[in-house]
């Protein structure tokens, strides 16, 4: 059976939206976009390079989705970008009608917990999940993640979309963590039941 590994940019207070850019996404007033950067690493790029060698299909969240499409489907020899365009890519959406501004793409816009059961039966590699907040809570309420790939950056927003759902025990094992020159903590966990 394949893994499934959510891959995340967590703030000490479980906040993940908007990591990357100050316009990433500003849901709910999020004014705090862009608070990775600061903390850059080499290792941070080295870990998305190995959790992608050991992964085939990407399992993403509408918003996360058109987010990454939109930077990465424009891109031409570029080897991130060419890695992610050519790998095999869902998207799970109740709005969406086509999946086609990405190529590479499925949409999944019903029984999503059935959906995701079915790929992780499938033959492949692991299945990655970043960004994508309200499907991973879906996943981690379902018992559907079998790994958390985290960089856990020393700072609190107060607020934003939290990787966690509120009022949902983890348990979890620790399997690795490696702490970055900038601060940034690198952690593996497992649910501690598998």
């Amino acid at each position: 059976m394949r893994e499934l590994i959510i891959a995340e940019f967590i703030t000490l207070a479980n906040v993940i939206q908007a990591p990357g850019g100050p316009d990433e996404d500003t849901h709910g007033g999020f004014t705090h976009g862009a608070w990775t950067l600061p903390y850059w690493d080499d290792a941070i790029g080295e870990h998305f390079f190995q959790a992608m060698a050991q992964t085939d299909t990407l399992l993403l969240g509408r918003k996360t989705w058109q987010i990454h499409g939109g930077a990465f489907e424009p891109m031409q020899n570029d080897p991130f970008g060419d890695a992610m365009n050519a790998i095999r890519k869902y998207v799970v959406s109740t709005t969406l009608t086509s999946a086609d501004a990405w190529r590479n793409s499925t949409l999944i816009n019903r029984n999503v917990v059935e959906e995701v059961r079915k790929l992780k039966e499938a033959p492949g590699k692991n299945i990655l999940l970043d960004g994508s907040s309200v499907l991973a809570h879906t996943l981690i309420e379902n018992d559907l993640v079998d790994e958390y790939a985290l960089h856990v950056y020393p700072l609190v927003l107060g607020s934003g979309k939290r990787l966690f759902p509120a009022g949902k025990r983890v348990n979890l094992t620790l399997v690795e963590s490696e702490m970055l020159s900038t601060g940034v903590v690198y952690q593996r966990y497992r649910p501690a039941s598998r």
